[in-house]
């Protein structure tokens, strides 16, 4: 029996476009087996009812469409943000952080259907391929995983759009030609890549953005907010409580508004590969600015130092598709402790592309006036005691000078 005989039941991640309508119908052909759609919605601002009426045309019975926003922010999104996860010191992981999700809910459907494979419409050559198929591993290692794009004959767009005509898929007429760049958006990020975008020394033009106007566009006037936190979680805006997903859409729009959130990154691929790609941001951007400004009065310095050493792996696991790991879900549970008295609000200017603190405050504050006035009427710290700390902190560098000057 060959492995295409034993492929029963697959579950594809179906976004309703021209490439997974095609997976799919390649799936009932290569595999002669029947195919379960899951669509998600996370926020990437499509409407996904042409995707479920799209799955009927083609014969598909069993069709998922979730809403799985507040998921996806307060499950994945804000647990990363409370260790301040940037991968290779910029990129806010937005593309990284949706694949263990969309993974995790095609093993549930897997599970409810009794499907005996998954199937994703990753290329052979990025980090998603790696993402999903590592997640899917983690919560079902039997799972059989089916790559079309690893496995398929096709060579160019002109075989996909050949396929696609045979089959009677309907092709629209901007899907005829190569694609100038390719976009993954969910409510965290919006990111392009690829075809004109390829050239790391040529600028992006302006058509490439989606989610932010640029910053030399925006209102020439100052945009105030406040956000507070609890646990570290963001949960109000100006002093309206918020739930996860409604305050990213929240600071979204602000972001948007005021050209914040826009990055062009040259990154490092798990794969081996660099590759430029075209980031927009603005709610996360404004997001961890007041994270990090919250922590700055709340969190110990030796806590906080030790969160900023770890934060370079974590954010790394999440880009590499290790959500599901172990080492994740330890980092995971020692930044979590870390957040227990991150509460309080923070104060904000939106301006040009700029986030700027203007404030913080917090019943947990660790910030002391007694011990930073040079008022010290209270004698809460006494400054002779400097110096015997100083001393003993010079005595190794005062041991090394003095070897130095015999030899």
């Amino acid at each position: 029996m060959s492995a295409h005989d034993a492929v029963k039941k697959v579950v594809l991640a179906y976004s309703g476009g021209l490439d997974t309508s095609i997976i799919l119908k390649w799936l009932q052909e290569t595999y002669d087996c029947e195919v379960v759609t899951f669509t998600a919605d996370l926020g990437q601002g499509e409407e996904l009812e042409p995707a479920r009426r799209k799955a009927e045309m083609l014969g598909i019975r069993e069709i998922y469409v979730d809403d799985l926003r507040e998921e996806f922010v307060s499950d994945f999104v804000y647990p990363m943000f409370r260790a301040n996860a940037v991968y290779e010191g910029v990129y806010l992981l937005g593309t990284a952080i949706a694949r263990p999700l969309i993974a995790k809910r095609q093993i549930e459907i897997a599970l409810e259907t009794g499907a005996d494979a998954v199937a994703h419409g990753a290329t052979g050559k990025g980090n998603d391929q790696v993402r999903f198929e590592l997640s899917y591993y983690a919560l079902k290692p039997d799972i059989k995983v089916i790559s079309p794009w690893r496995e398929w004959e096709f060579k160019s767009r002109t075989d996909l759009v050949d396929f696609a005509e045979k089959h009677q898929i309907p092709v629209p007429k901007d899907k005829r030609g190569e694609a100038p760049f390719s976009v993954d958006a969910n409510l965290l990020h919006s990111s392009s890549e690829g075809k004109v975008l390829e050239d790391p020394a040529v600028s992006a033009e302006e058509y490439v953005f989606q989610r932010t106007i640029s910053p030399e566009s925006a209102p020439d006037v100052v945009t105030e907010i406040d956000v507070g936190f609890e646990r570290g979680d963001a949960v109000s805006l100006n002093g309206k409580r918020l739930s996860a997903a409604e305050m990213l859409t929240a600071l979204n729009q602000l972001g948007h508004d005021n050209g914040i959130g826009r990055l062009d990154l040259v990154e490092n691929r798990f794969v081996g590969m660099k590759s430029r790609g075209v980031y927009e941001t603005p709610g996360g951007t404004i997001l961890l600015t007041a994270h990090r400004a919250i922590e700055s009065i709340t969190l110990d310095r030796g806590a906080a130092h030790l969160k900023d050493e770890i934060m370079p792996r974590y954010a790394e696991l999440i880009y590499f598709g290790f959500w599901f790991s172990p080492e994740r879900e330890m980092l995971q549970a020692l930044i979590d402790k870390s957040q227990e008295h991150v509460e309080g609000s923070v104060r904000l200017k939106l301006y040009k592309g700029n986030v700027i603190v203007t404030g913080r405050e917090s019943d947990k504050s660790l910030y002391s006036d007694e011990l930073v006035t040079f008022e010290d009427d209270a004698g809460a710290y006494d400054q002779f005691d400097a110096q015997g700390f100083i001393k003993l902190n010079a005595l190794r560098l005062r041991t090394l000078a003095m070897r130095q000057q015999k030899s």
